[in-house]
């Protein structure tokens, strides 16, 4: 079993893994951006579906990596003030009015403590997860780099982890249904034409 236990990362500036970790997360969380910037914009509209779904499950993996490591513990005991956080009420209203009918989704809301159900979108969830990856973009464009990792790490397993994983499975499930759904005479007619082929 992996060791889970609570360590010191090493000096900023050292070359250490962490440091790599956080190279490897920033040019993630700015691929993430980047395509949900350009969904939004609208930009390609047959594929809104498609795109979110790779970009989300990319960045879960980057997620993945974050939550398996050792608490990441910066040098200082407090979050600088790296600048005003980015507005992505523009981005989430775009992404909700590309997905208008489909966006919303009930879900339980925390199935380990319970079968309570709540109501969620999709645009708010894309939104939540590149609010929480912008702001540790700010701590890293300011040289903040373990700074950024700790944020990083903290914020996807307080809050845009979860986030992620329900946007994914619904627009798995979204992609699913668009793709497979179709009227039983159009079944039938392709199910005959792939008998006789």
């Amino acid at each position: 079993m992996a060791d889970t236990s609570t360590s010191a990362p090493a000096p900023e500036g050292s070359g250490s893994d962490l440091q790599d970790v956080a190279e490897s997360v920033s040019a993630q969380a700015r691929a993430f951006l980047g395509t949900t910037t350009e969904v939004a914009s609208g930009a390609a509209p047959d594929a809104v579906i498609p795109l979110l779904l790779l970009a989300t499950s990319d960045i879960l993996a980057a997620g993945a990596r974050l939550g398996a490591m050792v608490d990441v513990v910066p040098p200082e005991r407090f979050e600088p003030d790296d600048g005003d956080e980015a507005d992505l009420d523009p981005l989430r209203e775009a992404l909700a009015h590309l997905l208008d009918g489909l966006d919303e989704y009930a879900e339980i809301v925390d199935p380990v403590l319970g079968a309570e159900v709540g109501e969620a979108t999709v645009s708010a969830d894309i939104a939540c997860v590149a609010e929480a990856l912008a702001k540790g973009l700010q701590h890293y464009d300011a040289g903040q780099r373990l700074e950024a990792l700790w944020w990083w790490q903290f914020s996807y397993l307080s809050i845009w982890g979860e986030r992620a994983a329900s946007a994914l499975r619904v627009l798995q499930l979204l992609l699913g249904h668009l793709r497979l759904d179709v009227e039983d005479d159009v079944a039938a007619e392709a199910e005959y034409d792939a008998l006789q082929a």
